[in-house]
């Protein structure tokens, strides 16, 4: 698959080590004097070992690379300590990548390691904040008919239904998900069209996302998979803009569709730059 891992410099590489201790996840080493990332499995591509680099040989690139595997990791962090797996699972946390998060801390439950993780788990009544920010607190609300903005003489009612709405800050697995009919569409789609809820959101379950400028989209692929396997959602509607940077909207939900278990119908929107919607299709 293709994915966000780091690229290290060997001619800059001055073979400090300060990289591999900021990696917790364990994928780098230092080999005759240069640090060498042993497995792309191990690289959760998030680039807590940029920081560390005081030369800046290490840097974000975007190739094939094998599947980040949290488990595994797990299994090289259980012989380093303590300190160790909760900087991991603290790392995972901040960055609000719940899932792995998730099966790391069902991964030391289930073997009885003796880690404190309390703090770190997500309690369902009530949730965490991402990375200390209010606005990234999960949550789902029930219609209010009076909930109507004007525009002119017309009322135009809300149909969101759950917060948050960006696909990096969602949990593929939040209870709003279960069976639903989702729309992950591109950031520019509501701004263009102008009927956007009552034509494209209504009775669906909404992320956005923006296929050019979002990093780290292959997150977004995973995601979309935990979507179609693990939250069973029925339907997904990809709706983008015409231009054609925001085709990769649909070539990730592609991508996932081919990843996942369960074979579900997606259905492609295209809005045209004066919010007209060109066409439809069922691919």
């Amino acid at each position: 698959m293709k994915r966000t891992v780091i690229k290290i410099d060997e001619q800059k590489c001055n073979g400090c080590g300060l990289c591999v201790t900021g990696c917790h996840e364990g994928a780098l080493q230092l080999i005759d004097g240069k640090a060498v990332m042993i497995s792309d499995m191990f690289c959760d591509g998030l680039g807590a070992c940029i920081g560390e680099c005081p030369v800046g040989a290490i840097e974000l690139i975007e190739r094939e690379a094998e599947k980040y595997d949290e488990i595994a990791v797990m299994e090289r962090l259980v012989h380093k300590g303590t300190n160790v797996i909760l900087a991991h699972l603290k790392h995972m946390k901040d960055h609000n990548e719940t899932e792995y998060l998730r099966q790391g801390i069902e991964y030391i439950k289930k073997n009885n390691i003796d880690v404190d993780v309390t703090k770190l788990e997500q309690k369902q009544e009530e949730p965490k904040m991402a990375c200390g920010c209010p606005g990234s607190m999960a949550k789902s609300f029930a219609k209010k008919e009076e909930n109507n903005d004007m525009i002119g003489n017309v009322a135009q009612k809300s149909e969101l239904t759950h917060w948050p709405i960006q696909l990096h800050l969602q949990n593929p697995m939040a209870p709003y998900f279960q069976n639903a009919n989702v729309l992950i569409a591109a950031d520019c789609t509501a701004f263009s069209l102008g009927a956007f809820h009552s034509q494209l959101l209504k009775n669906k379950i909404l992320s956005i996302a923006c296929p050019k400028l979002d990093a780290n989209k292959e997150i977004y692929v995973e995601k979309i998979v935990s979507m179609i396997d693990d939250s069973k959602i029925d339907t997904l509607t990809i709706a983008i803009m015409e231009v054609p940077c925001c085709g990769g909207l649909l070539e990730l939900a592609k991508l996932a569709r081919q990843n996942a278990s369960r074979n579900i119908p997606i259905k492609q929107i295209v809005i045209s730059v004066q919010g007209e919607i060109i066409s439809e299709n069922w691919i």
